[in-house]
């Protein structure tokens, strides 16, 4: 008869220095249940992590034990009365919750988990970019205010949807981006407006798949980017999210022999406000 095989520990034990660095440098998400030698781990939040290492796989998600008194690490840690749960990624401290508060943890593992996503998304959308010929002269994230974006969209200010874009642009963080082409390249607003794709992003999903719209965004009026419609625009933009950018006769102040596009690129797949056409 063949022997079952062994199942994976829902919590690894971190005894010595190797396992924590080889913790620090695992991929995902990793909560580290620190615990005192007298009171052993805790037990109440065993079944909320097996039920989201379940639900979340364990590619992205990993859960690990470690006594204070063993690691020089944890050393602030030692002679607490209630558990401490530390969460790593990329090998940096990200969160700390202190005590069994199961929603609170759970919160915090969906919120960590969205981070990171956010990360990556946001660099293999950057690599998207660069790919395409352009060169990324700022990438500024940043929370637009109710005023700038009305100035911003005041060209929308009639439309049905206009009230619920301001209030969406306004809800978290955007990435502002001046893009840049080398000399000889097609006109950078043009080639920018290619990649972005049809305005709607269920039109783009059928016309022209590859685009950033139909990537990233969802539907109308969250579409992923925006582009400046002409230099006017693009100027008008510039000036209004970045005043001490110079803005020339000729269009910006840029390296020799480049042009420059103002673009404003948050995802609704990273759960950032989005912007339209």
């Amino acid at each position: 008869m063949g022997s079952r095989k062994k199942e994976i520990a829902l919590q690894v034990n971190i005894s010595t220095q190797e396992l924590w660095e080889e913790m620090l440098s695992s991929k995902g998400l990793t909560v580290v249940d620190v615990y005192q030698g007298w009171c052993g781990p805790c037990k109440p939040v065993v079944s909320l992590f097996q039920k989201m290492r379940v639900e979340l796989g364990l590619d992205c998600l990993h859960f690990a034990l470690a006594e204070a008194d063993c690691l020089d690490v944890l050393e602030k840690y030692r002679g607490k009365c209630e558990p401490t749960f530390l969460f790593y990624a990329g090998g940096e401290l990200v969160a700390v919750v202190r005590g069994a508060n199961a929603p609170l943890l759970q919160k915090t593992i969906l919120d960590q988990l969205a981070a990171e996503e956010r990360v990556l998304t946001e660099g293999r959308e950057r690599k998207v970019i660069q790919e395409a010929g352009f060169d990324i002269l700022t990438n500024e994230e940043r929370t637009m205010t109710e005023a700038e974006t009305r100035l911003f969209y005041q060209h929308r200010a009639g439309e049905e949807a206009f009230e619920k874009l301001i209030h969406h642009m306004c809800s978290g963080p955007s990435h502002l981006l001046i893009l840049t082409r080398t000399e000889g390249a097609e006109d950078v607003i043009t080639a920018w407006r290619t990649l972005m794709g049809p305005c709607d992003p269920n039109v783009a999903r059928r016309e022209q798949p590859d685009s950033l719209r139909a990537q990233y965004g969802t539907q109308m009026p969250f579409n992923a980017v925006h582009g400046s419609r002409d230099r006017e625009d693009a100027n008008r933009e510039l000036a209004l999210l970045f005043p001490s950018f110079k803005i020339s006769d000729e269009g910006t102040e840029a390296p020799q022999g480049s042009q420059v596009q103002g673009a404003v690129g948050p995802t609704e797949l990273l759960g950032f406000p989005k912007n339209v056409d």
